[in-house]
């Protein structure tokens, strides 16, 4: 179709906490497509950075929490800014708003701001807006993986987790599980409590990691190395044409022609019509979503489906 501008999934576009290794208060929120290329700017190591973290009282700056799995620049942008400005962003329902802002005050030379001043961030804030936000309907059913860096940091989601749990609970509110996980199985920590369907939590402390082992945002991968096996299982099915029929409709799929999608769980090479798998994945759903989040192929064990972060191989 003429007109019409593809542009891939980034291969990793993330939204980030900093924090001052020298004031443990002073926090900073950010978004890159390349963490450790950010934090050195942030440090001053390289050109770039930002005015906030100029400071050198301030430096270094520590990366202690990170949210990837945006499908654009854009995407991340409007996370950030949300997070951001948690007391004036329309993402966050007004009866849901953690954050409340300030009265606007005077600005200098006694004009009046009209827009409220931003609360000052704090760990409790940064980590209950984040506990927030991935829950709301704007962001909810996004592929998102939430990264910790800092054992204090994932301590304190994990109380927050537990007391909107509680909460919850209270209120005779349902609550699906989440998937948590750690990068190194030696290193796994307690999963955390469930937050939303679908996220993976990622935990990976440097005091945990032996003495030369990159830890952190330097242990990321900033490339599209761990979508290789998905894709090179899609491109072994489709480059010799072996397609084969629709999973879901029994329908013969004709190699090159429409848009077909393979199951994202490893090992399986079931391929289907997109509006099928679309079926497939909404079936019993009655909140009148457009897209699922978590698919599997019809012949899965039970407990199988897997979260779209890679997104389906489209052919």
């Amino acid at each position: 179709m003429k007109g019409v501008i593809c542009r891939p999934l980034p291969a990793l576009y993330t939204v980030y906490v900093l924090r001052s290794s020298v004031r443990k208060s002073s926090l900073y929120i950010g978004s890159t497509p390349n963490p450790r290329r950010r934090l050195k700017q942030h440090n001053g190591d390289t050109k770039g950075g930002a005015m906030r973290t100029s400071r050198h009282s301030l430096r270094p700056w520590e990366m202690v929490a990170l949210v990837s799995g945006f499908p654009s620049m854009i995407a991340a942008l409007k996370f950030e800014w949300a997070l951001t400005n948690p007391h004036l962003s329309l993402h966050i329902p007004k009866e849901s708003r953690l954050t409340v802002a300030k009265s606007p005050g005077k600005a200098r030379r006694g004009r009046k701001r009209r827009r409220p001043r931003r609360p000052p961030h704090s760990l409790l804030s940064v980590v209950s807006n984040l506990h927030l936000l991935t829950g709301v309907p704007s962001f909810a059913r996004w592929p998102l993986d939430l990264h910790f860096f800092a054992r204090e940091v994932y301590a304190a989601w994990e109380k927050w987790v537990a007391k909107s749990k509680s909460k919850a609970r209270s209120t005779k509110s349902k609550s699906k599980p989440s998937i948590s996980r750690s990068r190194s199985r030696s290193r796994s920590p307690k999963p955390a409590p469930p937050c939303r369907a679908g996220m993976r939590i990622w935990t990976d402390f440097a005091e945990d990691a032996e003495p030369d082992e990159p830890t952190g945002v330097h242990a990321l991968p900033i490339d599209y190395k761990p979508m290789k096996d998905y894709l090179q299982k899609a491109r072994d099915v489709v480059g010799f044409e072996r397609e084969g029929a629709c999973v879901h409709c029994g329908e013969e799929l004709e190699s090159g022609r429409g848009l077909h999608a393979m199951c994202p769980l490893d090992g399986c090479t079931a391929m289907g019509h997109l509006d099928c798998w679309s079926r497939h994945g909404l079936a019993g759903d009655d909140e009148g979503h457009m897209l699922p989040d978590l698919l599997h192929g019809p012949a899965a064990p039970a407990g199988a489906a897997a979260n779209i972060s890679p997104g389906l191989g489209v052919a």
